[in-house]
């Protein structure tokens, strides 16, 4: 009874318009005052206790990752290698935006700045190239959700850190079903340019040679391989190799002399702003999640799905269809923190492995960066295209079945995400 008051009024909050963190905080609060058994200490160590993590620094390092190749020009290079690569092939702007995406998600981590960052260049030129706009948009927002899943993801750091994994095992389970989406994304790319043939030239015109192309992107390319191949090899934390790319990427942008003093500091401002939003919901989420778990909330859903079924996939299918509401309403990091402590056990009871859960729960939450009324990724490729936001909306709606096949594919073959972290031995 308490627990379906606390989230009624969360859900009442959001409806006018709270913002998350506090939709979560002021029911919970409410809840502590009026406990006669709870101090508001209480609510003090468990806000400050869910942002006192290690792995949580690492949230921060690889934003300005993010922000900093954008800024620094760095994902200029890897654009203009890609372009080079995929000249000759027919509808070579579409495979060129496919795997800008997953080039720059080894180094952003999140959608948003995919879409911001890629979107401003990519959809002009495709435009120009005869594309059609409403194909343009749709696949620079699909392509975007690359970045959510391939390491180093947000998301996967806030689930590995609330549900008590490991945070490198998570992202090595977030490779192939990345690899998944940019192939079966590039297969709606070929069939688009098999029915609309463009002519070719002005990519090729764009290209430069490829041993140049692969000189001036070469260095940008070690990053993941920092990234990666220092979590592999032992030598970093999660934590430490997002430092250890920082530094990396930073040196870089000084070489190339394509960072400004005033860059920097638009970097630094948005990091700060950026970081401090999602630790700010991190916080009231440890509250909630307290609040949740003393109430027996985790326990009365694993009961309910228990009476509903017996069997894990139609479990994970239930979870699906919940899962892609709620990432319409909330934006996936305050709804992974939302989800996590009441989904988690019950998927536990049914015998799926945290991180196939981890992997199934971001890409249904992700989703909703492409669907009204939060779909982040729409206004953010609205602002930077220009475009209204219900061309970049009826745009993105044919991609939602490329996206909706990846998630069957990762949720009922369990081996796409974990036969990776199995074989490294994480």
């Amino acid at each position: 009874m308490i627990l379906g008051i606390l989230v009624i009024a969360m859900l009442v909050l959001l409806f006018v318009r709270v913002p998350v963190a506090i939709s979560m905080l002021l029911p919970c609060l409410v809840y502590v005052a009026w406990s006669p058994d709870i101090s508001l200490g209480v609510a003090l160590q468990q806000t400050v206790g869910s942002v006192d993590s290690f792995p949580l620094l690492a949230v921060p390092l690889f934003i300005m990752t993010g922000y900093l190749s954008n800024v620094g020009g760095l994902a200029d290079r890897l654009f203009q290698l890609l372009l080079t690569l995929f000249k000759k092939l027919p509808g070579n702007l579409g495979f060129v935006n496919v795997f800008s995406s997953l080039t720059f998600s080894w180094m952003s981590g999140a959608a948003i700045a995919d879409a911001a960052g890629l979107g401003s260049v990519l959809v002009p030129a495709m435009k120009k190239r005869g594309y059609d706009e409403k194909f343009a948009l749709g696949l620079t927002g699909a392509s975007s959700l690359i970045g959510p899943i391939m390491p180093p993801s947000i998301p996967a750091i806030v689930y590995a850190v609330s549900a008590g994994v490991s945070v490198g095992a998570l992202f090595f389970a977030g490779v192939l079903p990345a690899l998944a989406l940019s192939l079966i994304l590039s297969v709606f790319v070929y069939r688009y340019a098999r029915k609309n043939p463009m002519s070719e030239g002005e990519a090729c015109a764009q290209a430069i040679p490829v041993s140049i192309a692969i000189k001036m992107a070469l260095p940008v390319l070690l990053t993941p391989v920092i990234i990666l191949g220092g979590i592999l090899g032992g030598i970093f934390t999660p934590t430490e190799a997002a430092a250890a790319a920082v530094v990396w990427v930073l040196i870089l942008s000084v070489f190339y002399r394509s960072l400004s003093f005033k860059g920097f500091r638009s970097v630094l401002v948005r990091t700060a702003s950026t970081t401090g939003s999602i630790l700010f919901i991190v916080a009231a989420a440890g509250l909630f999640g307290w609040v949740i778990a003393r109430e027996q909330g985790p326990q009365a859903v694993t009961e309910v799905m228990l009476k509903l079924t017996d069997n894990p996939y139609v479990f994970l299918l239930l979870v699906n269809i919940v899962l892609l509401v709620i990432g319409m309403l909330l934006e996936p990091v305050a709804a992974l923190l939302i989800t996590i402590p009441v989904l988690l056990p019950a998927a536990t009871e049914f015998g799926i492995d945290p991180l196939h859960f981890g992997i199934v729960m971001i890409l249904n939450l992700v989703l909703g960066l492409l669907t009204p009324p939060v779909g982040l990724v729409l206004y953010v490729l609205s602002s930077v295209t220009g475009s209204p936001v219900q061309s970049v909306a009826r745009g993105t709606v044919p991609f939602l079945i490329p996206l909706l096949i990846t998630l069957l594919l990762i949720t009922f073959i369990p081996a796409f995400s974990l036969w990776l972290p199995g074989l490294l031995g994480k």
